[in-house]
């Protein structure tokens, strides 16, 4: 047994062993979001992966600079106490785990958890681990073989270059175009399976003013799975008459689903004709909604607007993926921008043409991937002449131009998670702490409203985590952020890649927006007319109690 131990301990690096341990132990302390139980897995086996791949990488270079280096006994005899170490070091950390992911949970009104089962997180962390340890001496195997066959006809080192060059395009070749390419196109054509389905508990409309009845442009079919349950749920006028207490009329909405037109102009030219069949431009306020990636628009977001306008509210929205955001924003980055570009030019060249005194107001929503895409949707060269109205983004991602200018150059002292742009006048950002009308100056006629949260990793993923700390995690710090979060060199950025992919959280936390601050931010913005601050009161609490 004692044989075996050494065999085994002589196949791995005691600096590697060390520094991925310290990594795995990192990795345990908490980020943005509460972490299940396999993520925590995911997310150690891969930072357990990264330390072992630093820690080599230094120990090979410390032989490549041929400095002293230890005899076979000591050698040993390190690796034994490393072991003993990490174990050390993995148990305390393990043991303190329970205690990190419960002050996320007390932050966001979830209830405790009373384990971390280490045994299910280090038995996944250990798999992870060992599959990229396969696939990195399989590297190393490729390039040995190349750069061996090379030495024929060239010098040592220059086939030894020449071999990780041809190893590296290799597995990248296989990597991307044959697992990562199959592996999306399955995904979207699974995903276009799901959208072309009927559900049997939705029928097509028979209000002929509404998109997919008899009377639309635009088929029930063509809607897609996301736009018939969208289209589904609008309130009656009755529904919201009895919601609100007061006279109300329906709301109209205009879905233009993937499969109603070939391309992103054709899809944008049917929103338009169907905008123009229902009278959308007879609303008062008007809404250009990007949805995410299947094409979903948050209904906390959409019911709350046409509560506050009482109905008297017009909203087209064109789908442009089968996939998730994270995927979508992966495989067809671009083509969602396409498609929002083409909405709203259509839209917006047709509404300059109308009246300015008549026309309803025009305002552009996204949430997420729809609100990058809404961002890109337009450039203000081009609306400078005749500006339209503003725009909600709700939950920014960290990609996004606009977003990532504005909190680069806010006003000092303002923190990066809620920042202050020139006094409020045209871009202003609230969370569910601060609303949108403090503590700024005039806000002027054309506006910018973000709506994020501290705790958003969508909205605080930075790639650039991995070797620097990033600016929202300095003092002082959102209130719906752990105090606990540390930052740590690579680790935190694969937490928070984590927290991105895989992470949820209760609404008004994270990336899960409640209808409460929808609703602060539509009054803020749209400031609707005939509504007292007790009335507007009274909505809130209704709106809170409808979407518990």
């Amino acid at each position: 047994m004692h044989h075996t131990a050494v065999r085994l301990l002589r196949q791995f690096s005691a600096t590697g062993l060390l520094v991925g341990t310290l990594f795995f132990a990192f990795s345990l302390t908490p980020s943005l979001l509460p972490r299940p139980m396999y993520s925590q897995g995911i997310v150690s086996g891969l930072s357990l992966a990264a330390g072992y791949a630093l820690g080599y990488a230094g120990h090979w270079l410390w032989y490549y600079l041929h400095l002293p280096k230890p005899s076979l006994r000591l050698a040993l005899t390190i690796k034994l106490t490393a072991a003993v170490v990490c174990a050390v070091i993995a148990a305390a950390f393990l043991w303190q785990a329970s205690e990190w992911q419960n002050s996320i949970r007390e932050l966001m009104g979830m209830e405790e958890v009373s384990g971390i089962r280490p045994f299910y997180i280090g038995t996944i962390t250990l798999l992870i681990f060992g599959a990229l340890l396969l696939v990195a001496r399989l590297f190393r195997r490729t390039f040995r073989f190349l750069s061996q066959r090379l030495q024929r006809y060239i010098s040592h080192r220059v086939s030894n270059v020449i071999g990780v060059l041809v190893a590296t395009m290799l597995f990248w070749s296989v990597i991307d175009g044959i697992i990562f390419t199959l592996a999306l196109r399955v995904a979207d054509n699974s995903f276009q399976q799901l959208d072309e389905l009927i559900q049997d508990d939705l029928a097509p409309p028979t209000d002929p003013m509404q998109t997919g009845s008899a009377s639309s442009l635009i088929g029930w079919e063509e809607l897609g799975s996301r736009g018939r349950r969208y289209i589904s749920r609008t309130p009656s006028a009755e529904e919201l008459t009895a919601f609100l207490g007061e006279p109300a009329q329906a709301p109209i909405r205009v879905y233009v689903g993937l499969s109603a037109a070939e391309t992103p102009k054709e899809r944008a030219q049917l929103a338009l004709a169907e905008l123009k069949r229902v009278r959308a431009f007879e609303r008062s306020v008007l809404v250009l909604a990007t949805p995410t990636g299947r094409g979903w628009v948050d209904p906390g977001a959409q019911n709350t607007l046409e509560y506050l306008q009482r109905g008297d509210v017009a909203t087209a929205t064109a789908q442009y993926s089968y996939l998730p955001s994270h995927l979508t924003i992966i495989a067809e980055g671009d083509y969602g921008a396409e498609n929002a570009r083409a909405l709203f030019e259509v839209v917006y060249d047709y509404w300059t043409t109308l009246p300015a005194e008549s026309r309803p107001k025009l305002y552009l929503h996204g949430l997420s991937l729809g609100s990058l895409n809404s961002d890109l949707s337009f450039d203000f060269y081009d609306i400078i002449d005749d500006p339209f109205h503003g725009a909600l983004w709700s939950g920014p991602p960290y990609r996004s131009e606009t977003w990532q200018a504005v909190t680069r150059d806010r006003e000092l002292g303002s923190p990066a998670w809620l920042p202050t742009f020139r006094n409020g006048s045209v871009v202003r950002f609230m969370n569910q702490y601060q609303g949108l009308d403090m503590p700024y100056g005039e806000w002027g006629d054309f506006r910018i409203a973000y709506l994020q949260y501290g705790s958003d990793p969508i909205t605080f993923f930075e790639p650039w985590s991995f070797f620097r700390e990033p600016e929202w995690m300095r003092e002082p710090r959102a209130p719906d952020v752990s105090p606990e979060l540390r930052w740590y060199p690579v680790v935190t950025m694969l937490q928070l890649l984590a927290d991105l992919t895989i992470g949820n959280a209760p609404p008004g936390y994270g990336h899960s927006f409640s209808a409460r601050h929808y609703l602060d931010a539509w009054a803020k913005l749209i400031e609707p007319e005939d509504w007292t601050e007790a009335e507007l009161e009274e909505l809130q609490r209704r709106v809170a109690e409808s979407y518990r």
